[in-house]
């Protein structure tokens, strides 16, 4: 039931893209709780144009330190900075001792979050996690929004970002891209390693697939994707590079939100961009290697998740151990293919 109050919640935001979008459904249970509360979230720089897209965020902060420092005065400093805004409750994201730090700093007379290292004494309400009975990342998120308990909400929204016509538009002129034919997007890389990287060929036969069929395919990524986009390219033939194009590094995140909005489909590695295409209710295709979708699943139902019964797998490894990527190599590009079809034109296969 919803709560009338004046509550003025600081979120420490987790540092990861794909975290981040997954914390959308912890803003949207707040704003169920409390109709009027105001919700900041401290963030990395490059999760806040995120935050931009999520209508129940008031305002991002800048969280002005490096991924991993401690940075003991700098966290006192800012946390005492943060008073003037009057915080009443905090609710920590990151398992770690330094993300409870600022809001401790701050005063805020609230501060909840599951229990992790040695970092009880900053928190008012600490709380011991069960992880079987909250196995998935957004049950954990979601549950901070409510009294503690043993079992996570039964009703848990799913992340929704915005994008409206003139930024999409925008994106669009920016790299003279049209919409004459139908979008498949694909996002070929991963931050975390190579062992959740479908192959290049295996991207590149799909789209040879598709363009045969009249799309167009955009590739995503960041800079260090470009590689792989510049191989997926190569290995398409001449005619059918005039129907592919990489975004790969060139894009802000905003520009990518937005050129996503249109994709009539997504295949992704397990990645932020996936979470994302998600996030914007897009038909994706989750391809997961050393990684299981277990604990962070793209949270739509328009959404096919393919893995192989490989033995070895879930490694949760950043390259192949037994050097070989198996459980990758043998995800046949025909089931990616098989899975667009099928959540584009549902029940077209068994027709």
């Amino acid at each position: 039931m919803t709560q009338e109050s004046q509550e003025n919640i600081l979120v420490v935001g987790p540092a990861w893209v794909g975290d981040m979008v997954m914390a959308q459904s912890l803003f949207m249970c707040l704003k169920e709780q409390y109709s009027d509360c105001r919700i900041s979230v401290l963030a990395p720089d490059w999760t806040l144009p995120l935050l931009e897209r999520m209508p129940e965020v008031e305002k991002g902060i800048s969280l002005q330190m490096g991924h991993g420092d401690l940075q003991l005065g700098k966290r006192r400093a800012f946390g005492k900075s943060l008073k003037s805004e009057k915080f009443t409750t905090a609710i920590v994201l990151p398992n770690s001792f330094k993300s409870a730090l600022i809001p401790f700093h701050a005063s805020i007379p609230r501060r909840i979050a599951w229990k992790g290292e040695w970092r009880n004494l900053l928190l008012s309400d600490c709380r011991a996690l069960d992880k079987k009975a909250f196995p998935l990342m957004v049950q954990r998120f979601a549950a901070l929004a409510y009294p503690a308990s043993k079992e996570p909400p039964l009703q848990i929204p799913e992340p929704r970002l915005q994008s409206n016509r003139e930024s999409v538009e925008a994106a669009l002129a920016a790299f003279s891209l049209g919409l004459e034919h139908r979008i498949l997007a694909i996002c070929p890389g991963a931050e975390f390693g190579v062992a959740k990287q479908w192959p290049a060929e295996h991207f590149a036969a799909t789209c040879r697939a598709k363009i045969d069929e009249g799309w167009d395919v955009w590739i995503f990524g960041s800079k260090k994707d470009a590689g792989v986009a510049d191989q997926i390219l190569q290995m398409l033939a001449e005619e059918q590079r005039q129907h592919c194009v990489s975004l790969a590094g060139r894009t802000s995140l905003s520009q990518a939100i937005d050129l996503l909005s249109v994709a009539e489909a997504v295949i992704s590695n397990d990645s932020g961009l996936m979470h994302i295409a998600a996030a914007l209710d897009k038909p994706i295709v989750a391809l997961y290697g050393s990684t299981s979708p277990d604990f962070t699943p793209p949270l739509t139902n328009k959404s096919k998740l393919l893995f192989t019964d490989i033995d070895c797998r879930p490694c949760f490894q950043r390259e192949c151990p037994l050097e070989h990527k198996k459980c990758l190599t043998e995800l046949e590009p025909s089931r990616a293919i098989a899975a667009i079809e099928e959540l584009v034109h549902p029940g077209a296969i068994d027709q």
